[in-house]
């Protein structure tokens, strides 16, 4: 058996041999069996809206405890009783539904002696000083937010050890973010402020306020966790579909999104220069190294096309080596300058790459072809038609001597193409 597990069931018997060592705080009577299955119901209940994170092989389940206020209550026998019922019932729960991890049981009786322990320390803390609270403005709550706290470092405190003993941590850095993210302030407020009321509602037999308490923790707990759920499916729709239009080589957007905007832009009356530009000679480039050299060189180049964009202008990875801008929103002029200044970028600048463990730099060029137009229907040109317009000027750019712009004014009348 591993150092863990050995750890996880000294817990279980400390906190059995504490519970029934210690002297009877409280009669196991009607007051006592009626608090509990309150407890053990609204634990049970809550527990559905719990945060599930991972930690190494190991899941931590993270919901409200309501220990502090019945471990006040009910003592260390008591809140054995209590944690014992309530965490079978977790168990039990997760081999119905299929999601108990493969050392559940022994899970159980960690989790068992763990807040069975904090409780205990709780109660004696309590009992100790409430006498002196009762002297200080807000003593009980200050009392109360104190008695919490330390239940709460116990807790995280065990937990620290056993991830430690099982080598899901291995540094203190490991184990501070496990406390850190484990426990924050809000969380201690609330879950001091709620057991402070539930003891006073204990105390005074108020079953009542106790279950009206209950379950307005409850349906406020649900709401944020409805609302906490529709922002989690919301981003990761989003994230979807981001990753559906985003070219993963690159980070640019892909041709499914160019045929998307495509269409989007066809009616709208928008003047718009499509420019289309492709790596020179490429092909040597990757005969000459290798395609994870190659897949440098187009990432180079689409980052310093991307830091040449403005604006609304969009960029696209429409092939291999290819891509696409749709340049908005400017003058002829201006389009033709913006492109001049790629061209001049990719001129002045080498990639930096590793070929046979030796460190590279790979010169290249790239050419361009442009097509202004205003994108209407009444004219006959569709945006399809305009980038195989711009594509036709590309390839007149290879022909003339690569590393150059070709291109084409759609706004006046039809002629020559011209290079730059």
């Amino acid at each position: 058996m591993s150092k863990a597990r050995i750890f996880d069931l000294s817990l279980f018997a400390a906190a059995a041999a504490v519970a029934f060592a210690c002297p009877r705080v409280i009669d196991l009577d009607h007051t006592y069996w009626t608090a509990l299955l309150l407890y053990w119901a609204f634990s049970s209940f809550y527990f559905q809206l719990r945060i599930v994170t991972r930690s190494g092989n190991s899941n931590i389940d993270y919901a409200i405890s309501y220990t502090s206020s019945f471990g006040v209550f009910a003592g260390p026998l008591g809140t054995f009783l209590f944690e014992t019922l309530y965490s079978f019932t977790v168990f039990l729960y997760k081999k119905k539904t299929k999601t108990a991890d493969p050392g559940e049981l022994l899970d159980t009786f960690y989790n068992i002696g763990s807040f069975t322990l904090g409780g205990t320390a709780g109660y004696y803390l309590y009992t100790l000083l409430y006498p002196y609270a009762g002297q200080l403005p807000l003593g009980y709550w200050l009392l109360f937010c104190l008695v919490t706290f330390v239940s709460m470092v116990l807790s995280s405190g065990f937990l620290v050890i056993t991830f430690t003993l099982s080598g899901d941590i291995k540094t203190r850095k490991e184990a501070l973010n496990l406390l850190l993210r484990s426990r924050n302030l809000l969380d201690f407020c609330k879950v001091a402020l709620t057991n402070g009321l539930l003891l006073l509602f204990l105390q005074m037999e108020r079953w009542d306020m106790l279950l009206a308490l209950f379950l307005l923790n409850y349906v406020v707990s649900l709401s944020f966790y409805s609302k906490s759920q529709s922002a989690q499916h919301k981003y990761e729709r989003d994230k979807f579909e981001q990753m559906a239009y985003r070219d993963f080589l690159t980070g640019t957007y892909n041709r499914a999104h160019m045929d998307k905007m495509m269409q989007e832009l066809n009616q709208s009356g928008e003047i718009i220069g499509i420019a289309v530009a492709d790596i020179d000679r490429f092909k040597k480039i990757n005969d000459s190294y290798n395609h994870a050299v190659g897949d440098k060189v187009i990432v180079h180049f689409a980052e310093t096309l991307a830091a040449h964009m403005q604006d609304e202008d969009i960029l696209f990875r429409s092939g291999g080596e290819e891509f696409t801008m749709f340049l908005r929103h400017k003058s002829f002029e201006s389009c033709m300058a913006q492109i001049q200044g790629i061209l001049d970028s990719v001129k002045d600048h080498s990639v930096a790459a590793e070929y046979e463990e030796e460190d590279i730099t790979v010169t290249y060029s790239a050419s361009f072809g442009l097509y202004y137009y205003k994108t209407d229907a009444d004219r006959k040109i569709s945006m399809e038609k305009g980038y195989v317009y711009a594509d036709q000027l590309l390839l007149e750019s290879k022909k003339l001597g690569r590393n150059r712009l070709s291109y084409r004014n759609g706004l006046t009348p039809p002629g020559l193409s011209e290079q730059l």
